[in-house]
């Protein structure tokens, strides 16, 4: 089946937003090529359980392609209408099963040497669609806030040395009730400007007390489904003839429900995905920390975003990181402290990919101690101030 052929019977077995905006838009997805529609309906059909920045992309992006006249829908989709298919990919159900399409085509792509056309074609697209849609103005400036060195009592060595250059490093800071204050102005932001999804409180163990406007994900929380997710790893690995692909496809397809998670759907699915889909999130609380805030930042695109890192377990063999057994586990602090202090920089990193970067705020703080970096539109770079402060005053400093 052609994209010709599409009707709004085939659409049934989506969600019933995804169903309603793919069948509003049917007109404009029967003129794109079957080399890119199936990546667009892999978005699409998980459309339910995405975030509002998520939903109001695919939206804008549907607009844009339904409004180009048939002469600038055969200009923007030519280089993917030239990737030649087999009859194979025609027969495959790219309309109920668009994910597994699109793994299928990817191993074509290579085999028919049509990956680097086709990733060119990828982005000149995503460059096209960037330039004609409009990004609405951020309410407030965006706010990144990193707290790092959980249960390290003093540590002399460099700290924060790639994000210095790009802000004020302050070595007086009064830690009093560091993470209260941090915490508080967050949770301001969040009762100012409610939205949904907007601001959040990442943490790498148990979480301190927070105001229930912060969207909270914990390492710790989530210890059920961590472990419901490595008990099903290891009865899964121990069935004959399982290999890494059927194990990764079967871990895939868990649902929220089977790792015991009940509430908010949208955010479990989300909590799945973090420990589906990364690589140590199950097993070490700094990659947990790590790759929630990046995947918070690539979807949810917050206005404020508080991570805080807890020491994690010290290396053991692969085998029994991987074990649902549990007990009393022996971590690693100042490991822990040089794996976060790496980690907020990746965070600044991706803060600064999102709308509204020139304008946004960043720090981060050893906690419990007097060392933190300050990063705003106001702040000079690369300097030094030696004036005792607060964290409150601090973040003030890098908002003003």
């Amino acid at each position: 089946m052609l994209p010709t052929d599409l009707t709004a019977e085939q659409f049934r077995s989506y969600p019933p937003l995804a169903q309603r905006l793919a069948v509003s838009h049917l007109a404009a997805l029967r003129q794109l090529p079957l080399s890119f529609l199936p990546s667009l309906l892999r978005e699409l059909i998980e459309y339910d359980d995405k975030f509002p920045a998520e939903r109001a992309a695919l939206d804008s992006e549907l607009a844009t392609i339904t409004a180009f006249s048939p002469a600038q829908t055969a200009n923007c989709f030519r280089a993917f209408a030239q990737i030649r298919l087999s009859s194979t990919q025609e027969r495959l159900d790219w309309v109920g099963q668009p994910a597994e399409f699109t793994e299928e085509l990817s191993a074509f792509l290579w085999s028919s040497h049509q990956m680097d056309a086709f990733q060119k074609a990828a982005t000149d697209y995503g460059n096209r669609m960037h330039t004609v849609t409009e990004t609405e103005a951020l309410p407030l400036p965006r706010l990144g806030i990193v707290v790092i060195g959980q249960g390290v009592a003093s540590y002399n060595g460099p700290l924060f040395r790639k994000l210095r250059e790009h802000g004020t490093y302050f070595g007086s800071v009064d830690p009093s009730d560091g993470l209260q204050q941090l915490l508080a102005v967050a949770a301001k932001r969040a009762q100012a400007h409610p939205l949904p999804y907007g601001h959040w409180y990442i943490e790498g163990g148990e979480p301190a007390a927070y105001h229930p406007s912060l969207t909270c994900v914990s390492y710790a929380k989530l210890e059920p489904a961590r472990s419901a997710l490595l008990k099903r790893i290891e009865t899964e690995a121990a069935k004959p003839g399982m290999g890494p692909e059927a194990l990764r496809n079967h871990i895939a397809r868990l649902t929220p429900a089977e790792l015991g998670l009940t509430g908010d759907l949208v955010l479990n699915r989300f909590q799945v995905k973090v420990l589906t889909e990364g690589s140590g999130t199950q097993i070490f609380s700094t990659t947990f920390a790590q790759w929630t805030a990046r995947e918070a930042l690539r979807r949810a695109e917050p206005l404020t975003l508080l991570v805080r890192y807890s020491p994690r377990q010290r290396q053991r063999p692969m085998n029994e990181l991987l074990s649902s057994s549990t007990g009393k586990l022996a971590v690693d602090p100042v490991s822990s402290l040089i794996d976060a202090d790496m980690g907020a920089w990746y965070q600044w990193i991706n803060q600064q990919r999102l709308p509204g970067a020139m304008w946004s705020s960043f720090v981060v703080w050893l906690e419990g101690q007097n060392r933190a970096v300050a990063i705003g539109p106001s702040l000079p770079r690369g300097t030094e101030s030696k004036s005792a402060i607060n964290l409150k005053t601090l973040l003030s400093l890098a908002l003003a």
